[in-house]
């Protein structure tokens, strides 16, 4: 049964609220960078199992923008996964503000730019860590070869567990404009938060656009799509090959 776009904005919710909860609930307790890593891996991977087979587990605005600009999910639904993602961002980060003592490390989940490292080099790695999360989630959930029906979740959160361990002493490695933007508003903390929203978008519009024109367009047997993309119609100049 196809979801409605509520339903689906619905699980987005829940998904970056677990991210985020999850994620700098880690940073405040004082995990270090490999328990970081492994929360936000885990919340990813367990949220993508619970619900992707209802919205596509984006839990992330890059993600959705992905799909968007390969036009795998329609304006309106990526619209309301957006608000759906950022809300559920702001909504955990407010909830852990109230949570933990202001003497905390909460501060710590606002990401940014290491020591020595520039707004260059911080735009370049977040586009970077991204085009591997969004590689990963194109072949695993939106390939039909892929292993969506199995391991998609696993193999999306080690990717982003990966990602951590490389990039979070460099830029945070946040390769999502939510997981930034909930601890910036909670915080009111912008240190270059624009490039937390730049480098993820391109990133994952190369990674969407490259493995689509590589993997999906020659195969095209079924433009549609998945139910959960919300994609109506096919998309002009995709043909069924026989």
């Amino acid at each position: 049964m196809e979801e409605s776009v509520g339903r689906r904005a619905a699980a987005e919710f829940v998904g970056t609220f677990t991210l985020v909860f999850a994620g700098m609930g880690a940073i405040a307790v004082g995990a270090d960078l490999v328990g970081v890593a492994l929360a936000h891996g885990l919340a990813i991977a367990i949220m993508v199992s619970a619900v992707g087979h209802i919205s596509g587990g984006h839990f992330n605005p890059a993600v959705t923008f992905g799909f968007l600009v390969t036009r795998r999910i329609v304006p309106r639904l990526a619209a309301a996964y957006w608000a759906a993602q950022l809300a559920g961002a702001a909504v955990a980060a407010l909830l852990l503000r109230g949570v933990f003592s202001p003497d905390s490390q909460l501060d710590g989940g606002v990401p940014v730019l290491g020591d020595g490292v520039g707004a260059g080099s911080g735009l370049l790695l977040e586009g970077v860590l991204t085009f591997f999360l969004v590689w990963v989630v194109f072949a695993t959930a939106a390939d039909p070869r892929g292993t969506f029906k199995s391991i998609a979740g696993l193999a999306i959160g080690l990717t982003i567990s990966m990602d951590i361990l490389a990039g979070g002493p460099l830029t945070g490695a946040a390769m999502n404009p939510a997981r930034a933007f909930g601890p910036e508003l909670v915080q009111w903390v912008w240190s270059d938060a624009w490039l937390y929203w730049v480098g993820p978008l391109v990133g994952a519009a190369v990674a969407a656009i490259a493995y689509d024109r590589l993997y999906l367009r020659p195969l095209a047997p079924a433009p549609v799509g998945p139910p959960e993309t919300g994609l109506d119609e096919p998309r002009p100049g995709d043909t069924a090959v026989s």
